[in-house]
């Protein structure tokens, strides 16, 4: 069974910078997709980032420019460094993966961006 535990989340200052982890417990090769979503209370959940077995990445709009998604795959890891936070980007953050027959998600990790 596959395990994704993420990490990084925290309080922070607008303008200010965290990185989330995605932990996965095998080898992310299996997964055609990682992502990151997030979600508010009561809205859906949306997509925030992603990036392909082979790196291509793709970004919501709102992020472009500021959030940069990466894997390591000797370290089984995904990561979202989010730079210049907005209280906006203030939500709960899931990290997805992907294979071709189902995806998996991790708990969440809360980021909160407040003065």
């Amino acid at each position: 069974q596959v395990q994704l535990v993420e990490s990084g989340g925290g309080l922070v200052q607008p303008g200010g910078s965290l990185r989330l982890s995605c932990a996965a417990s095998g080898s992310v090769l299996i997964f055609t997709v990682m992502g990151w979503y997030r979600q508010a209370p009561g809205k859906q959940r949306e997509l925030v980032a992603s990036i392909t077995k082979d790196g291509r990445t793709n970004y919501v709009d709102s992020v472009k420019g500021r959030f940069t998604i990466s894997r390591d795959n000797a370290k089984n890891t995904v990561y979202l460094q989010m730079n210049s936070l907005k209280p906006e980007d203030t939500d709960v953050y899931y990290c997805n993966a992907r294979t071709v027959v189902t995806d998996y998600w991790g708990q969440g990790t809360q980021v909160t961006i407040s003065s």
